[in-house]
């Protein structure tokens, strides 16, 4: 019995260490150029536009000064629909614009 709860320890550290730096299956991440008019002084509204895109689990944007990295749910978000979201992000004399990176 020792044995049998000793290998089912050993498995389950094995599968979930598999994950641990990697993510989880199904996830995807798109990193978007940044742009536009003023565009760095509205990261929050930047941020929150991509936040109501379908899929999408986080939001980075200190990693890489002028770009987005958006993690989502696997398939359910398209790069074209991050960057349009970011196109929308526009006030009074300014404007955001996202180009997604190959």
């Amino acid at each position: 019995m020792k044995r049998i709860v000793t290998a089912v320890i050993i498995s389950l550290v094995t599968i979930v260490g598999a994950g641990v730096g990697t993510g989880f299956a199904g996830e995807q991440k798109v990193t978007l150029k940044l742009g536009g008019n003023f565009c760095d002084a509205y990261l929050d509204e930047v941020s929150e536009a991509l936040k109501k895109v379908p899929g999408v689990k986080e939001v980075d944007l200190k990693s890489m000064k002028g770009h987005a990295v958006v993690t989502s749910e696997g398939d359910k978000t398209k790069p074209d629909q991050l960057a349009h979201a970011v196109n929308g992000v526009k006030g009074d004399g300014w404007h955001c614009t996202a180009q997604a990176m190959k």
